[in-house]
């Protein structure tokens, strides 16, 4: 037998009638990750030309008018504006345009952008002219300071409004096509895969590397069914079989992959709240990371299986303004539109500068309202106009205006909606960097992001700590659980 892959066999399995089904709880692709292209979506060249009548010859040999052809009928539809149909999932703009809505749709520009969307030239700031008002004017801040509070500092100026290009660069491009480390394995089938198993766990002794081999090229979705898969053949339960045969951080790594997202988040969730301690990065790790849809299937999971609401299990081990920002988090209520009006963020920037830089003391609830409740794309663009106003990064701000678990919850929602894949790429360098190794840390990001942008995570830990992800992994864990590491992590750079 070989492996990960299976010898022809004349009598093999018979193919299994459906193939896989998508396992409930799975993440689907993260809303909001990265910022919306600029300049925004452009009719795509190669639509039909807008038709007048007939149609028009087919270049390349194609269907010519036929003489005695119908004639045009009178009193049809005009042609589509930027030719029908369109194309690449782009509309032609409705008669009289998009009417213009606080934080929704607003008319084109011309050119093909929105007044929403940052000019083109590579994301937020980075065109000279700044962002602009259409028309060119200069759009301010409404309203004034509050009484008995000094007025937001001035834009710098040179250029007017946005000229500053940012030392901090947001997100990077959105990268294309898939960006986890781990792929469905063509023809896999959990009957042959149970099997493989199986034979590795029988009799005296195991053999690691078969379930390396195997667990290590299989996708979620083709891991989890292994364990009813286990259960049908045998008679016996998977995870009690393995958990007999392993031991130490291998066993922890390999039960963590059999787990479905959602399963593995409620129970990594319940081991930090558990317990004398509170592993308070875990928490704002998870809950930060991950979509609504996905914070509401671990919040039904977890009430299932350890019959306590999460919300409860916070409110019991937390206090302050942590417990609140972990409440608002564990709501999976966050907006989650793509769409960012750079007016409201202009507000919300002035809202947290009145809160903390510009306040004796620091209004914690007006940070937590925001950053738990905007989307993604809207903060990144609240995150650029709060250093262009007041020439201070957002986390520094935090930093001096709040201490303790608040600060660093506040710090790492900021980070991890900046930029996710950095925002992990720092959690693993801390949990492998000094005396000692943060195995649980290591695990669930691993596991968890494995394919979901694993290829990010690595582009960004090699620029950043000049060494590669899968060459401080190397150094830092040893046997079967390095092993199985480098096989999530999915190569070197």
């Amino acid at each position: 037998m070989s492996y990960p892959g299976y010898p022809p066999q004349s009598s093999g399995y018979p193919s299994q009638a459906g193939g896989y089904q998508s396992q409930g709880g799975g993440y689907p692709p993260q809303g909001g990750g990265y910022p919306p292209q600029a300049g925004g979506y452009l009719p795509q060249g190669g639509g039909y030309p807008p038709q007048g009548g007939g149609y028009p010859p087919q270049a390349g040999g194609g269907y010519s008018p036929q003489a005695g052809g119908y004639p045009p009928m009178g009193g049809g539809y005009p042609p589509a504006a930027g030719g029908y149909p369109p194309q690449g999932g782009v509309y032609p703009a409705p008669a009289g345009g998009f009417p213009s809505q606080a934080g929704g749709y607003q008319q084109p520009q011309p050119g093909g952008g929105f007044p929403s969307m940052p000019p083109g030239g590579g994301g937020w700031g980075a065109a000279p002219q700044g962002y602009g008002a259409p028309g060119g004017a200069p759009q301010g801040y409404p309203g004034g300071a509050a009484p008995g509070q000094q007025p937001a500092p001035n834009y710098p100026s040179g250029g007017g409004y946005g000229s500053g290009v940012p030392t901090n660069p947001q997100a990077p491009a959105i990268p294309t096509g898939y960006r986890g480390s781990i792929k469905d394995f063509p023809g896999a089938d959990p009957l042959r895969d149970v099997e493989v198993l199986r034979k590795a766990m029988k009799g005296f002794g195991t053999d690691e590397n078969a379930i390396i081999e195997l667990l290590g090229s299989r996708s979620n979705k083709q891991r989890v069914p292994m364990v009813a898969a286990y259960k049908t053949t045998y008679g016996k339960d998977l995870l009690h079989d393995l958990k007999s045969e392993l031991t130490g951080n291998f066993e922890h790594l390999v039960l963590s992959m059999m787990k479905s997202p959602a399963h593995f988040d409620a129970s990594e969730l319940r081991e930090a709240i558990k317990g004398a301690g509170t592993d308070e990065a875990c928490l704002i790790e998870i809950l930060s990371s991950r979509s609504n849809a996905e914070i509401r299937e671990i919040v039904k999971i977890y009430k299932a299986e350890y019959g306590k609401t999460l919300e409860d299990a916070i409110n019991s081990d937390t206090s302050g303004h942590f417990r609140r920002l972990l409440v608002s988090l564990c709501q999976g209520n966050r907006d989650e539109r793509e769409n960012v009006d750079i007016s409201l963020a202009k507000q919300d920037a002035q809202k947290l500068y009145a809160a903390g830089e510009n306040k004796v003391g620091t209004d914690e609830s007006q940070f937590n309202a925001i950053l738990c409740a905007r989307s993604k794309p809207h903060l990144r663009a609240v995150f650029q106009e709060y250093q262009q106003m007041c020439g201070r990064d957002i986390e520094k701000s935090i930093c001096r205006e709040m201490s303790g678990n608040v600060e660093s919850g506040m710090v790492a929602v900021v980070k991890c909606i900046k930029n996710t894949p950095a925002y992990f790429a720092e959690r693993l360098h801390k949990a492998m960097q000094g005396a000692g190794t943060k195995d649980r840390t290591l695990v669930r990001i691993m596991v968890s992001r494995s394919e979901i942008d694993m290829m990010d995570i690595r582009q960004v830990y090699v620029k950043t700590y000049g060494k590669s992800l899968y060459t401080h992994i190397s150094g830092d864990t040893s046997g079967d659980y390095k092993k199985l590491l480098l096989k999530l992590c999915g190569g070197n750079d």
